[in-house]
């Protein structure tokens, strides 16, 4: 087993959705472990104060081609990762040991007609809400004295298909956009290979 690490950068990430198309940003063998760095909110980054976008965040912002924008949707995912004999037909395990958030700060976002409720929220809104990484939580709302432990988890893990471009919204069967708060530490993922190599792409973390 090799130790890998996968940093976030122009070329190692893609924005909006899974492609055929895209050259792997690492090159794995079966077993082996990643640790994969990812950013989220991309399309709020201009709204957002400094500490939410680190150089190397900006850079990503300011700088990504457009061969990289190969959906719709507005997440922006680390891959794909390409694992040596993964072929279609097999089954990829994705095991997560260790969900980590790496910036003292989220955000939270509606937008009007999304969601689980869109005819209660119409008006859009933008928040960004201070973490305490050391202790765990957040207050929400805030000076509210209302704290909620932080619970990190990852709202896409997914493969690429024979699609040359595929939006990141929706979810199939494929994985992709699964937004499961219980795929926390611990959890692993199978996932249908449908492209040699397998193609694996990860991101839009979520800290609650």
């Amino acid at each position: 087993m090799t130790d890998h690490y996968l940093s976030a950068t122009c070329d190692t990430v893609h924005l909006g959705g899974f492609s055929a198309t895209l050259k792997p940003a690492l090159v794995v063998k079966s077993g082996d472990r990643i640790q994969v760095e990812t950013f989220s909110g991309f399309h709020v980054a201009d709204k957002a104060p400094s500490e939410f976008v680190p150089p190397a965040f900006r850079e990503i912002c300011e700088n990504l081609g457009s061969d990289c924008k190969v959906g719709v949707g507005p997440h922006l995912l680390t891959g794909p990762i390409y694992v040596e004999d993964a072929e279609p037909g097999d089954v990829l395990e994705v095991k997560l040991e260790a969900i980590v958030p790496s910036l003292p700060i989220g955000f939270n976002a509606i937008r009007p007609g999304w969601g689980a409720l869109p005819k209660r929220f119409t008006e859009a809104a933008l928040r960004f809400i201070p973490l305490d990484l050391e202790k765990g939580v957040t207050e929400f709302p805030a000076n509210s004295g209302v704290t909620i432990p932080l619970r990190p988890f990852f709202g896409i893990l997914g493969v690429a298909t024979d699609e040359e471009k595929r939006s990141s919204i929706p979810p199939g069967v494929y994985g992709g956009n699964l937004d499961n708060r219980q795929l926390q530490a611990g959890s692993r993922v199978f996932l249908p290979v449908f492209l040699k190599g397998a193609l694996f792409s990860i991101g839009d973390g979520h800290s609650v």
